[in-house]
């Protein structure tokens, strides 16, 4: 066996469909005419989107070893490297796709080099964009303080500054460089018998560092290779933002400064380092939450805004006197009206995207209704005038669609009115191939205008039609178009708000870097209701209502419990939203569906699950609940 490809998999079944798709597609004859020969394996994390049924139905020769747990990335490439037999070892992303003759080329040049014991390729993610990722040079503090403190976006080539990207070499020419992406990784026999697997310390991230580097230390070169690209589309299994991607990042660059660096440096550089990331997370999170609240603060501050003019207008004519009404009234009986009017419309779905207009009709509707039953049950005297809550509850309502009817008409993502319009569609291919796209948008309720254009074409010609028919988006048909040269196309044309996509050969669905669009999908909405952004918050909210709860009956109920030492620990964990009361596939919880019928099979619990995750009710949640009262 020439060549042992390792791909490590979670719940990216269509990335990791398309990711074989290449692999088994590339040539296999190597520059002295013998036939490369390929063994794949895929080592399943427990993924839950039906990865490992597709790879044995679709990819029967693949060897697949399916882990009852997310073990990490580490071990599990460890699990198919200790059983593989290639004279050269590939660690492969499944959010990648190779180009026909990568396999070939880089197996050619390990054998031409019989010093290079690691080598990578040059990438480029979804969009075509040149990934820096693809060289990089050792962590040292200085190469991590110019990257972290940005100063290495200001000198993008510079030796030293740049040094963390290897900026100074260029990004077309083969070189030696110190660090290698784990997304495609390519090792020797030689270099992996001497230095043994990767360090199962590191979970997620790091692992590519360290075991490039003891590549080097065990006196074996590492390649740049960029005579052959793939696409990595990046950000398929973390959010770089989240806490969780900082404490696991954190944790792997811990592990690596203890191990390369010591003394008083290694203390300082990890301080500085912990330092760093903190408050890049934290930046991060800062941007996150601004970008939520920013509609819900304008919508408060206009609806504000209109309740004190109309408050104003109403004083003059009816009382004659603008200071009519006092002060705790405009400073916070009437900020609570609109509080109240805006929560209305967040539980009713108004804040959810895509926007739907009724939903936050209906919300205002109800806390509208809501406060003018509290306003009849109050004394006369706290009665400040019932036509200014009906007003400013009106104006409310119409300031919150005007709003999003303007967010509309200036084309902001998720504000549109029809949700799944899209502007034209530019579709590269064949007739046959171009139909089948066609009919996938039909068949998904994806309203676009298609542009039609055959390939080969050129890239010139593809950017006026861009231009010319203002396309949003493009799509190649794998089937008519070999992945070097849609890669190519990628990068020549590089537009501005242009998203590209590729229709794989012999496949039902499209997918990019930010979407997938496959005839599955057709059923999501309705299906897994329990991924909607209002079944969320409904269980989020019960989760919030029900620990409270818990905690006020902690005195009677903790003397019945049978783990006594789990109750206020597991309240905890769900006061926190790390965890619900009730499990499912990708959130942790205290207890699951299954727990309604203790000793399930697998098939049951299985079926168990997908029926809650299909047609989620809070009740469900407070009926597992109430069933697992004595063993929270």
């Amino acid at each position: 066996m020439i060549l042992s490809v390792v791909i490590v998999n979670y719940n990216v079944k269509y990335f990791l469909r398309q990711c074989l798709s290449s692999v088994f597609g590339s040539d296999r004859t190597l520059k002295d005419g013998s036939r490369l020969e390929l063994e794949v394996w895929v080592v399943d994390n427990d993924s839950v989107d039906g990865s490992v049924e597709m790879v044995r139905e679709e990819y029967p020769a693949v060897h697949v070893i399916e882990n009852k747990e997310n073990v990490g990335f580490a071990k599990a490439n460890n699990q198919a490297l200790v059983r593989s037999t290639g004279e050269c070892l590939l660690l492969l992303n499944p959010d990648t796709v190779v180009e026909n003759d990568t396999f070939v080329k880089c197996v050619d040049f390990m054998h031409e080099h019989p010093d290079a014991g690691g080598l990578t390729v040059k990438m480029v993610d979804g969009d075509g964009k040149f990934l820096k990722e693809s060289k990089r040079g050792f962590p040292s503090p200085e190469a991590s303080f110019y990257k972290i403190s940005g100063l290495i976006k200001l000198f993008p080539h510079s030796r030293r500054i740049a040094a963390y990207y290897m900026g100074h070499l260029p990004e077309d020419e083969v070189n030696e460089i110190e660090i290698m992406p784990g997304a495609f990784l390519m090792i020797s026999r030689e270099a992996y018998d001497k230095i043994g697997g990767l360090d199962e310390s590191y979970f997620m991230y790091g692992e590519d560092i360290d075991y490039s580097w003891r590549i080097r230390l065990a006196e074996f070169k590492n390649y740049y290779f960029p005579e052959t690209h793939i696409i990595h589309y990046k950000g398929e299994s973390t959010k770089r933002g989240s806490m969780n991607y900082v404490y696991t990042f954190y944790n792997a660059m811990s592990i690596f400064v203890k191990r390369y660096f010591s003394g008083s440096n290694a203390r300082l550089f990890n301080a500085l380092l912990r330092m760093a990331i903190w408050l890049r997370a934290t930046l991060a999170w800062a941007k996150r939450i601004g970008s939520r609240l920013a509609i819900p603060l304008l919508d408060f501050g206009v609806a504000y805004g209109g309740f004190l003019v109309i408050k104003r207008l109403w004083a003059e004519l009816w009382a004659n006197n603008v200071d009519y009404y006092p002060p705790e009234y405009t400073y916070l009986v009437m900020p609570l009206y609109v509080l109240i009017l805006m929560c209305g419309s967040w539980l009713a779905g108004g804040y959810d995207k895509p926007v739907r207009p009724w939903k936050i009709v209906k919300g205002m509707g109800v806390g509208l209704l809501l406060l003018l039953s509290f306003y009849s049950l109050l004394d006369e005297g706290q009665r400040y005038s019932r036509m200014l809550l009906v007003a400013g509850g009106v104006w409310t309502l119409a300031s919150n669609l005007l709003i999003r009817l303007t967010l509309s008409a200036a084309g902001m993502k998720g504000y549109a009115r029809n949700a799944r319009r899209r502007g034209s569609v530019l579709v590269v291919g064949s007739e046959a191939e171009t139909h089948k796209v066609k009919l996938l948008y039909a068949e998904m309720g994806v309203n676009a205008d298609m542009v039609i254009t055959e390939s080969p074409c050129e890239a010139h010609h593809l950017q006026d039609l861009i231009r010319i028919e203002k396309v949003e988006e493009v799509v190649f048909c794998g089937a008519d178009i070999e992945l070097k040269e849609i890669i190519g196309l990628m990068a020549a044309l590089r537009t501005k708000g242009v998203e590209y996509q590729i229709a794989p050969k012999n496949s039902d669905y499209v997918i990019g870097s930010n979407s997938i669009l496959s005839r599955e999908g057709l059923f999501l909405d309705e299906l897994e209701t329990i991924s909607t952004d209002s079944s969320r918050r409904n269980k989020r909210l019960f989760d919030l209502a029900s620990t409270l709860l818990l905690l006020l009956l902690s005195p009677i109920l903790f003397w019945f419990q049978q783990r006594k030492k789990q109750y206020f620990a597991d309240c905890l964990r769900v006061l926190g939203g790390g965890w619900s009361w009730v499990g499912y596939r990708g959130r942790k919880g205290v207890f699951s569906p299954s727990d309604m019928i203790p000793n399930a099979s697998t098939e049951v619990q299985e079926r168990m699950m997908l029926r809650y995750m299909r047609h989620y009710k809070t009740t469900t949640d407070a009926a597992i609940l109430i069933h697992n009262l004595n063993n929270l």
